[in-house]
Order: C-alpha cells, then structure tokens, then sequence
C-alpha cells in the first residue's frame, strides 16, 4: 500500500494535537514538522495509515511533552521539550549580553583612569549607562509594528506565546526602569577609591561596579530575546495566515 504525503485536515490534527500543551508557536510549528515526517515516515516503511502512524509518533514524543515546571521560581506547567530548548538557546543569550556587558565594564573602569576629575567620570558614567535606556527606547518607538506581538495579551486564541523569547520580553521594562535609578547616581565610590586614594568600605565601591553591569545584562538579555523573537515571526506569522483560511 502507498501512500499520500499528509494532507492538509491530517496536518491540522497534528497542530491541534500540540495545542494542547500549550507550546509556543515558533517550537510548536518545529516540532510539528519533526512528527509530520515521522508520520510519514512510518507509513511508507511500516505501511500504516495516517491514524497508526500518528499514534506511533505520539509515543515517542511522550517524554518530551510531559509536564513540568518552567523554573524553580515560575511553577508554571510547560512541557520538557520547552523548557530544555528555552535553556539552551537563553543560555547562548545570557552568553552573548555577559560578553557585551564585560566590554562595558571594561570601558567604564578605563574611564575612571582617563577622568581627570570626578564630574567628569560622573558624565561619563551617567552617559555610559544611558545607552541602556535610550537604546531599548529608540527601538520601542522606531519598531511600533512588533508592539502587537510583545504583550502577553496577544496569544493566539488566548493560549500560546508567539515565541519562547516572548516570556522574556517583559524584562525589559523592569531593567530598564530600574537604569534610570542608576543613571541618577554619580559613581562616587570607584571614582574617589581608584583615583583619590580616599580610604571608604570596599563594600560601596563593589555595589556601584556590580549593579550596573547586572542591570546591563539584563537589559541586553531582553533586547536580544526580542531581536530573537522578531526574527522568528515571520514563519509564525505564515502559519497564523494559514490557520485563518
């Protein structure tokens, strides 16, 4: 028996299937290409039909699609599938701002050496740290499009993320609000520690070097969650498309 590739009624019980798990919708269109050709697969080398097949398949995504716990903070349910591509590609994320924000360290402890006084470093400082406001600014308000794909509200049918970097999103806002508070202070403590020679807690001192570059990493964790969630809309978006007709 041969026989046909998988129509488009048996390719939408695939969708509807994974649905249930609620995956977001960049994941859940890559897994449904895996087990449509596994499908596939398994009728034309074990003669099966579409329905066969399809119980097959569901079998050996069943680990993968078990429920479990998104973090040790976020008890919400999601499937082992999501939460371990969430951590490899965060982690290649996290990786990349970490890199970023050492290169901005390292430009602001030059700048405490290249300050000939303290207001000059406290502008520069000041400055340095803007960037990480202005800069997720600038693209809220030259990318108004994407707006309707960031809010936690849009989920297709009220159930899904468009995308597994769309959680992350919501970072954005919190770090930067929270740089506009450092933005404010004058970076006192390194200056006056490394260059006046004055004798203060190292306590201070460390605060004032370590916040900012946590709140830097946060920052650029986000902006590249949402260069990674634009990126990935299109096909999420041909396929809204396709659903509708």
């Amino acid at each position: 028996m041969t026989h046909e590739i998988v129509s488009k009624v048996q390719e939408r019980q695939v969708t509807d299937y994974l649905m249930l798990y609620r995956l977001p919708l960049d994941i859940l269109l890559e897994v449904k290409d895996h087990m449509t050709s596994q499908i596939m697969d398994m009728q034309q080398d074990k003669d099966l039909t579409f329905e066969q097949a399809f119980h097959e398949t569901k079998k050996i995504w069943e680990n993968d699609l078990k429920m479990t716990n998104y973090s040790f903070f976020d008890k919400e349910q999601v499937p082992v599938i999501v939460k371990e591509i969430a951590r490899t590609k965060y982690n290649t994320i996290l990786k990349r701002a970490s890199f970023l924000v050492l290169i901005s360290f390292a430009v602001n402890m030059l700048s405490i050496y290249l300050s000939a006084n303290q207001e000059i470093y406290t502008a520069l400082f000041r400055l340095q740290n803007s960037l990480f406001i202005l800069v997720p600014l600038a693209i809220w308000i030259f990318d108004s499009d994407m707006r309707k794909y960031l809010k936690g509200d849009y989920k297709y049918q009220g159930k899904l993320f468009y995308t597994m970097y769309q959680r992350n999103l919501g970072l954005l806002i919190i770090s930067v609000n929270t740089m506009f508070q450092i933005v404010l202070r004058q970076g006192t403590y390194p200056f006056q520690y490394f260059r006046a020679g004055h004798e203060a807690s190292l306590f201070p001192v460390i605060l004032t070097l370590v916040i900012p570059p946590i709140l830097q990493i946060m920052v650029l964790f986000a902006l590249i969650s949402f260069f990674e969630h634009k990126k990935a809309l299109p096909e999420v978006q041909r396929f809204l498309e396709t659903s509708e007709e």
